[in-house]
């Protein structure tokens, strides 16, 4: 496994499944902490570690939105942006979909122009001196209610950031039906948004078909429960609609009990899509490189099989063709020669 774990390390990857705050990293969580200290979080890195320790799902939206609150203004917007490519760049992730969720900073306080200027800015710069493509998913926080679909629509259509490419519904599922937003979807794909929302991860098969049907789901946001479901398994294989997998996180969440028991290698044989995605990283405890080596645990891959799953996330981006293709050649030409 050491060779295998070289090999991911320095394998060129896209991530599709990766939460905006949730990727701040512990020194970053200490630092907005200290900057806000009427906060909860602890400002000590190493306590943060037992503080991102969930009892389940609910306890792990509570945690994460203590995180949220650290976010008060623009600049805090900027840094957390900005670093986050940072540590993607480390990890050799060439390109990221990173859901942002406009509506947990525009409700605090921080103007709409301004958090759209501050993630668009951090872009830039991360991409002129880390090499990181970051585009954007703005989500609707299913928790606040429609409230916030409305906000998130309006933002997402009328600002329109440069790179901004898709549009998702995240936070709890349980209580949060997908059919009563089906009309700001409506709204953002007619703006030429791509459907990406969360399903399946808390609840059964029908919040995916709901996602499908109502909301025209062109991804699957987790999508941990369509093994329950032969038909629809099925479906999203023959129409090739990929699932952003995410294995620590499951476990993290208590989605699924242990990694023995994800459903990853059911969905592989089935012959659905599969990327690979690490969520909300330094939460959980991990980052994309871990993810591929549980991936190839799971499924006993080796270099060429890890670098297939690499080729997959690529397939499922919204990247253009040309960029597709860059990244798939790039892919190829790592493995030819480190895959050995």
């Amino acid at each position: 496994m050491a060779d295998l774990t070289t090999f991911i390390a320095g394998l060129p990857k896209a991530e599709l499944h990766v939460h905006h705050v949730g990727s701040a990293s512990p020194r970053i969580v200490a630092e907005l902490a200290a900057r806000h200290p009427d906060s909860k979080v602890p400002t000590d890195p190493e306590a943060l570690v037992d503080y991102f320790v969930f009892r389940d799902f609910a306890h792990f939206v509570e945690i994460y939105l203590s995180v949220v609150d650290l976010i008060r203004d623009a600049d805090d917007v900027r840094l957390l942006t900005y670093e986050i490519a940072r540590d993607m760049a480390r990890q050799n992730i060439r390109y990221a979909e990173l859901t942002v969720t406009p509506y947990s900073s525009t409700r605090r306080g921080i103007p709409d122009t301004a958090f759209v200027e501050a993630i668009e800015d951090a872009r830039k710069a991360a991409e002129a001196e880390f090499g990181t493509v970051l585009r954007w998913c703005f989500d609707i926080p299913g928790e606040a209610g429609l409230e916030a679909a409305e906000e998130t629509t309006r933002i997402a259509c009328e600002l329109r950031p440069e790179g901004l490419v898709g549009f998702g519904l995240g936070g709890p599922e349980i209580g949060v039906p997908r059919p009563q937003f089906k009309p700001y979807f409506d709204r953002a794909i007619a703006a030429g948004l791509r459907s990406v929302p969360h399903a399946g991860e808390t609840t059964g098969p029908q919040t995916i078909w709901d996602a499908l049907t109502e909301l025209r789901a062109e991804r699957i946001g987790h999508g941990t429960s369509a093994v329950q479901d032969p038909k629809l398994l099925a479906h999203l294989a023959e129409h090739r609609i990929p699932l952003e997998v995410c294995p620590t996180s499951n476990i993290a969440t208590r989605a699924v009990a242990t990694l023995d028991e994800h459903p990853l290698k059911q969905m592989v044989e089935a012959g659905a899509l599969v990327t690979i995605n690490s969520d909300d990283p330094p939460m959980f405890g991990t980052d994309l490189n871990t993810e591929y080596g549980v991936a190839a645990r799971l499924l006993g891959l080796d270099a060429a099989g890890v670098a297939a799953l690499a080729k997959n996330a690529v397939e499922a981006s919204f990247l253009d063709a040309e960029g597709k293709a860059r990244l798939t050649a790039e892919i190829d030409a790592y493995t030819a020669v480190a895959g050995r």
